[in-house]
């Protein structure tokens, strides 16, 4: 059985030339080179076989194009028409307008002229391992040099605290501001304050860091009454001078003068009379520097201050008969030694509480534990 024509062939492929339009085609292309022979083009022989055109070469005549155009023509069409497709690519379907594309073709060039060139970037890296290089050698340096640092600090701190400190010394010393102006005198009894101040006079206007004490001491001497003395130095420019008064403690008559005398046995004062306030004491002629005087005036310092201002005299030869009588109707006491003072004061004193004070006799409280009254 015969078979139709083309049953075993396969199917048109859609999109693909059929027999008839490579022949019609084919035709075309045999008249375009009649004719670029008859013009004198040089003509290939037709038994050769034709060469696979180039992408240079101009592209196959559209469909429907008339047979006779000349192939350069239509090369220049497609060589116009193909910026045109360029410009135009396809997003998702839909076509991109040609003033987008020369845009982003644009952007594009812009782009690829502001970014660095290879030198550029090697020149860049170089400049950053430098810095990280000097970083690095600093961080080092610090590391190794840092008890040497620290010593220095320790040395520069140490020096401006000495600057400060002598700054400071001859501030205090040399300045006029810190002078002494001003002398203030307490603790005075019997010596006149304007006295002691007449006497410090000389040291007025030395700074106070350079005050004469020595000095001071020898012009103090002369009042015999000043026991001692403590001085304080009162910034800016006042000296306080405290005084301790001597306490007299009974006066002696030696060659008819009646002599006031402390427990020390300085002489306070002396006069041609009896001195009213105190005891007269009457030690045999001795010093006092002798044992019975240091019996005295130890036995008067034990005695309380109200039963020690009625003692009218006490008297010792030795240090172990001290007696004394009192004032009013001429009470005596025998004391004894200088020894168990306190007990015998408290004796003493519990005696007088249980005596009448107008009867006249003698208390013996020379035994401390068996004290007795004995009328006159």
């Amino acid at each position: 059985m015969k078979r139709p024509e083309g049953f075993d062939k396969p199917a048109a492929q859609p999109g693909q030339p059929s027999p008839k339009q490579r022949r019609t085609r084919g035709a075309q292309a045999d008249r375009g080179s009649a004719r670029r022979s008859s013009s004198g083009a040089p003509s290939k022989s037709t038994g050769s076989a034709p060469k696979k055109p180039s992408s240079s070469s101009p592209a196959a005549p559209a469909k429907g194009a008339p047979a006779g155009a000349p192939r350069a023509e239509r090369g220049i069409e497609a060589d116009h028409s193909a910026p045109e497709s360029r410009a135009r690519p396809s997003v998702a379907g839909s076509e991109v307008p040609a003033s987008v594309g020369k845009k982003r073709a644009s952007r594009g060039l812009r782009r690829r002229r502001d970014e660095p060139g290879s030198d550029v970037l090697a020149r860049r890296t170089l400049r950053r391992a430098a810095r990280e290089r000097r970083r690095a050698e600093k961080a080092e340096l610090r590391r190794f040099t840092r008890r040497a640092r620290a010593r220095k600090y320790a040395f520069l701190s140490v020096a401006g605290l000495l600057a400060v400190l002598l700054g400071l010394i001859a501030v205090a010393v040399f300045s006029p501001i810190l002078s002494l102006r001003h002398v203030v005198v307490d603790g005075t009894d019997r010596i006149d304050p304007a006295e002691i101040q007449g006497a410090i006079e000389s040291q007025s206007g030395t700074p106070l860091a350079l005050l004469d004490f020595d000095a001071i001491t020898q012009e103090l001497s002369v009042f015999p009454l000043i026991r001692s003395y403590v001085t304080e130095i009162v910034p800016p420019d006042t000296l306080l001078v405290h005084i301790v008064e001597r306490e007299p403690i009974g006066s002696v008559k030696i060659d008819g003068v009646y002599t006031l005398v402390d427990p020390a046995g300085i002489t306070i004062q002396e006069s041609a009379e009896r001195i009213p306030g105190v005891p007269l004491i009457d030690v045999g002629g001795a010093d006092a520097s002798s044992q019975a005087f240091a019996a005295v005036t130890e036995v008067l310092l034990s005695l309380p201050t109200d039963l020690r201002s009625r003692v009218e005299s006490i008297s010792a030869t030795t240090k172990d008969d001290v007696s004394f009588v009192l004032s009013g109707v001429g009470q005596g006491v025998v004391w004894g030694s200088a020894s168990d003072s306190a007990r015998k004061a408290a004796l003493l004193e519990t005696l007088i509480s249980i005596t009448a004070a107008d009867r006249a006799g003698e208390f013996d409280v020379s035994a401390p534990s068996n004290g007795i009254f004995r009328p006159a």
